[in-house]
């Protein structure tokens, strides 16, 4: 096997994608054709027996509930495109405090569904608030029958906008996974000695880690980077470094003139570009490593003890000229290596203090005597633990585990 390869197996939440914070929506709820669907909210049958019938001769589908917990319930199985909250209940008719609550649980569920409250004209007060609260207008009582309307229909036709923008950016955001996910092929988990795991999560859709995998019968190239931002500008840039490198391994250029080659293909590039680059030999069982400027991999051996694999040289793209120096460690059986990018490391919990190389050591240390799917998801369980899930940059991990 000779492929230049990348595994986009990961753990549960990598690699998951996430946009907005919207409830589910189907094609026909998109169609532009179908009517504008408005919710009602009011505790006087009169007054949304009156409302229902003023949007039903101008066009809208409308649904009336009475109380907060109706409305909530309603909001959580369909789709609307606004609605229309009364902000005084039974329970509290004055002071419109549970209104405003309930605004802030109708944002919670969905936090561009514009919602309209309505209020009492002598109390201009508590529109305002519930303006600062997440409000997207608001109506006096009594109301202005072509007010509402035009009001309604504003709000609608830009929610609606704002929803055909979010399906574009979904479909590019597919078509970006789905091209970044093409360079990250597979590559042979149990061989030549060795198990390997590995794990990628993009801060955004696409992010700027990867990592590389080439294994040919004499030897396995492992390599790793980490360009400076996110998302798409530092994703093509990864894509570019990584067609730079692929001739440099497929000839069996060594680490260090391979580095000086890469840097001088990242001098215009306007990012810097932190790579391990390193040859493990089969038959000797030596690997033959060079560090631009990355974080040290880590190797504990056998009986616990910790090495980092420091020799090298600077990231790439900020020196026009290195000279970067190789470094050699011989993998016996029982060691474990571990390969990562800084956002495997940086996350912080809620006072912020951040995960740390030092405790990513104890956890592998610990650890060693699992194969390296079992050492990677206690690595990944113990940064996730520390941080509770919230990674704030591109995380790439890759464990190597010597038979």
């Amino acid at each position: 096997m000779s492929a230049f390869a990348v595994s986009p197996k990961s753990d549960r939440g990598w690699q998951d994608f996430e946009f907005g914070n919207q409830p589910t929506r189907t094609a026909r709820d998109d169609d532009p054709s179908r009517p504008p669907s408005v919710l009602i909210a009011d505790d006087q049958w009169e007054i949304r027996e009156a409302l229902r019938l003023l949007l039903k001769g101008a066009g809208y589908h409308a649904e009336l509930v009475s109380s907060p917990k109706a409305l909530l319930e309603r909001l959580r199985i369909a789709s609307f495109d606004v609605v229309l909250l009364d902000l005084n209940y039974t329970r509290d008719t004055t002071s419109g405090r549970e209104g405003l609550d309930l605004l802030g649980e109708i944002r919670e569920l969905n936090k561009s569904l514009p919602v309209v409250v309505m209020t009492a004209w002598s109390n201009v007060e508590l529109a305002v608030e519930a303006m600062r609260g997440g409000a997207s207008d608001f109506i006096q009582k009594p109301w202005d029958n072509q007010h509402v309307l035009a009001c309604l229909g504003e709000h609608v036709q830009k929610y609606r906008a704002v929803r055909r923008q979010h399906r574009v950016f979904e479909h590019e955001r597919v078509d970006a996974i789905a091209t970044q996910r093409q360079l990250l092929s597979t590559y042979m988990e149990h061989c030549f000695g060795y198990e390997m795991a590995s794990a990628y999560q993009p801060a955004s859709t696409v992010g700027g880690d990867f990592f590389g995998v080439h294994q040919s019968d004499h030897q396995t190239v492992l390599c790793v980077a980490d360009v400076s931002g996110k998302g798409v500008p530092a994703a093509l840039l990864m894509a570019n470094l990584q067609a730079a490198l692929k001739p440099l391994v497929d000839d069996g250029t060594p680490p260090a003139r391979a580095c000086r080659t890469l840097n001088q293909h990242v001098q215009h590039g306007g990012k810097l570009v932190s790579l391990v680059h390193a040859i493990f030999d089969h038959s000797s069982r030596y690997l033959r490593f060079t560090n631009a400027g990355h974080a040290a991999p880590i190797l504990i051996h056998a009986d616990g003890s910790c090495e980092r694999l420091l020799d090298g040289g600077a990231v790439l793209g900020y020196f026009n000229e290195w000279d970067y120096q190789e470094g050699n460690v011989l993998l016996e059986g029982g060691s474990r290596l571990i390969l990562f990018t800084d956002g495997v490391v940086d996350p912080a919990d809620g006072s912020g203090d951040e995960f740390g190389e030092e405790r990513l050591v104890e956890v592998a240390r610990q650890n060693r005597h699992l194969n390296a799917e079992g050492l990677k998801s206690a690595l990944l369980n113990a940064v996730s633990s520390h941080c509770d899930g919230r990674f704030q940059d591109d995380a790439t991990l890759l464990v190597m585990a010597l038979q």
